[in-house]
């Protein structure tokens, strides 16, 4: 389970610092999610931020309702600035231990409040390298982020009723690789996936 006095403001910076970066020639872009460009997955990580800033806020409904899978999101004309003010108000949210307590919801899915804080942590560690990856960019999550990503993974990788893997098979990693790309690999991705032009 995630230490419940990990603070995501530091992760929110980490994803507002590589968003402000992007091009608008990068939005086309394949990232290491399939069939995700680069505008999708900027899409995604705002929509996930609206919908756990709300389940933090037991503000349920339809942000928090939505299947994240149901379609891949593209974006609103206002992007830019939208994006750095909810992943801000995600923080925010979080750090009110009452989000922390009882029973929330995100993607549809009801689930203990330090759970959707997990399931945060991890969205924005792992996207966060997806959207890096994606446009060149250097990466250095928040080490405690980063650690608790890959608590995350490690357990939801050794749980069989979930099948091995939340986001996709693991892939294997050197057990004395970077702590970075033991969590890449529980994620399903190839820690050495490159743009290809």
């Amino acid at each position: 389970m995630t230490d419940t006095t990990l603070d995501l403001g530091p992760q929110t910076r980490v994803i507002a610092r590589l968003a402000e970066d992007v091009s608008d020639e990068q939005l086309a872009e394949a990232t290491p999610c399939p069939d995700c460009a680069v505008r999708n997955m900027l899409g995604h990580l705002l929509g996930l931020s609206v919908a756990f800033r709300d389940a933090a806020r037991k503000d349920l409904g339809v942000t928090t309702d939505t299947n994240p899978g149901a379609a891949a999101p593209d974006l609103a004309p206002d992007w830019r600035e939208a994006l750095p003010k909810v992943l801000d108000e995600l923080a925010a949210a979080w750090r009110d231990p009452a989000a922390r307590t009882g029973m929330t919801r995100a993607g549809g899915v009801d689930l203990p409040g330090e759970v959707a804080l997990a399931v945060a942590v991890d969205e924005l560690v792992i996207h966060g390298w997806d959207l890096a990856r994606a446009t060149g960019q250097d990466y250095a999550p928040d080490p405690a982020a980063l650690q608790a990503s890959h608590d995350f993974l490690l357990a939801a990788a050794n749980d069989p009723s979930r099948g091995g893997g939340i986001f996709g098979p693991v892939v294997p990693v050197p057990p004395d690789a970077p702590l970075l790309d033991r969590a890449v690999g529980l994620s399903g991705r190839d820690p050495g996936w490159t743009r290809t032009r």
